[in-house]
């Protein structure tokens, strides 16, 4: 079966587009969330059509007209979309056309697709980074909120999933507004790649119309415009930035999740997440499910898969545009969704999470946690490192055949193994005393937490400047 209307580029077809190719070449069904940025493009190319005189000022009124009545429909779901014209920009042109006649056909000139679909998802994208970075914002704050109130709880730290010193559970928690910090700052650094506006680079080679580039920027407040006009229609890299940038954001808060899956166990019985953000069981009636977490690490796989097919999409095209790059709308969309949501509930989570000393502490003083802090002792007493080390390891041995704690150990037994040691070393022992004695800028210690949650708190509360 055969499509009967014609599109703006059938003219020099002989044959009427076949249903199927019409089915499979429309990317309205998800293109159609850039109308907003369709339309101030489009108004921003013919105020300057109509300031270089290729149309009239009457034609630009009833273009703006038009097309904010377009935009009316749209954004109250009064508005047909019709696959047969494949894409929001021919959709909303087709719009225009039947609402001022000919008139409507003036807005397309010295415009292609090709660089009106590259500026629409630069808008769009502009957008997008200052959303995200708001919600990294966000998270940031319920971090900092969750280590004011329960950052003074001592606990253990791992290494390869294996306790290894006592930290302040500040410490840990505020790793994570670290890493979406480095995170915020990619996005802030791709901004200003994106900021930069295409429209004027025609389908590759640009036009041998007046048009004027920079005006158009300066009416959708671009910083420049692009300098080459096949790359400005062929470049995807910003695409494929920001898509890495949110698998970065999924990777870290899949490091979180995994985190507070483990400590919400049984076994470990760290923390509580409040039932609002638990499941239960279909059939075992007692369970707390920390569903929510495995779904932010289900998705980051996901987020990877996006940046994996772009890039490969990506990877074989010959210059300058190809129909490939309508895909990449799909990954960018699914991921931005993906990523917004995610940050939305892992903040919600972190503001609904809570310590449970009790557990902690119950088993605070297992592992030997304090074995480095009494080797650092040693050291103090000029001991050297390596010295000291063995001797704090054969203490360790000597403890885990009496079943007690290195501050249990007498002193005599001590000696034994050092002469250098001293009744003084009980205030290097003990989880407590050894959180005490952190001393280097950044530690597990809290006066080093107190020193980051103050850091924090100014550092979110600077504005962030784009431009």
């Amino acid at each position: 079966m055969t499509q009967r209307k014609k599109k703006s580029w059938q003219s020099r077809m002989t044959n009427e587009q076949n249903r199927l190719a019409v089915n499979f070449v429309e990317s309205i069904t998800f293109d159609n969330r850039l109308y907003t940025y369709d339309i101030a493009g489009s108004i921003a190319h013919a105020t300057m059509l109509s300031e270089i005189k290729l149309i009239t000022k009457s034609d630009l009124n009833k273009i703006k007209k038009a097309l904010k009545a377009i935009e009316k429909e749209i954004a109250s779901e009064n508005f047909k979309f019709d696959v047969q014209y494949e894409d929001i920009h021919m959709v909303i042109e087709d719009a225009l056309i039947k609402k001022i006649g000919d008139v409507g056909k003036k807005l397309h000139t010295g415009r292609s697709r090709n660089d009106q679909v590259a500026l629409d998802m630069r808008l769009w994208m502009r957008d997008e980074i200052v959303l995200l970075i708001d919600k990294v914002h966000q998270m940031q704050l319920a971090l900092i909120t969750l280590a004011e109130i329960d950052g003074h709880i001592i606990m253990p730290g791992y290494t390869h999933l294996q306790r290894a010193q006592p930290i302040v559970a500040g410490h840990t928690i505020l790793v994570f507004a670290e890493q979406v910090e480095r995170d915020k700052a990619r996005l802030i650094d791709l901004y200003k790649r994106v900021n930069v506006c295409p429209l004027g680079s025609g389908a590759l080679a640009g036009s041998s119309l007046p048009l004027n580039r920079k005006r158009v920027a300066e009416l959708l407040d671009f910083a420049s415009i692009t300098r080459n006009s096949i790359d400005s229609t062929s470049d995807r890299d910003f695409c494929a930035e920001f898509l890495f940038i949110c698998s970065m954001i999924g990777m870290h808060l899949s490091r979180l999740a995994e985190e507070w899956i483990l400590y919400s166990t049984e076994e470990f019985g760290f923390i509580k997440i409040s039932d609002a953000f638990s499941t239960g069981s279909s059939m075992m009636p007692q369970k707390r499910n920390p569903d929510m977490l495995e779904l932010l690490r289900g998705k980051t796989g996901c987020l990877y898969g996006n940046l994996i097919a772009t890039l490969t999409m990506l990877k074989g095209q010959p210059l300058a545009y190809n129909r490939d790059m309508q895909e990449d709308k799909r990954h960018l969309f699914a991921s931005s969704d993906a990523i917004e949501s995610c940050l939305d509930i892992i903040t919600a989570i972190i503001l609904n999470t809570r310590l449970r000393p009790d557990r902690i502490e119950a088993g605070l003083e297992n592992g030997f946690l304090d074995a480095t802090a009494f080797a650092e002792y040693l050291v103090r007493k000029g001991v050297p490192f390596r010295e000291a080390h063995h001797i704090s390891g054969s203490m360790v041995g000597i403890c885990e055949q009496k079943q007690i704690t290195l501050a249990e150990l007498p002193l005599k037994e001590m000696q034994k193994l050092c002469k250098k040691i001293d009744k003084d070393v009980l205030q290097y022992l003990g989880t407590k005393n050894v959180v005490a004695q952190y001393a280097v800028e950044g530690s597990g210690g809290i006066k080093q937490l107190k020193k980051q949650i103050a850091f924090w708190k100014k550092q979110l509360n600077k504005k962030i400047s784009l431009k």
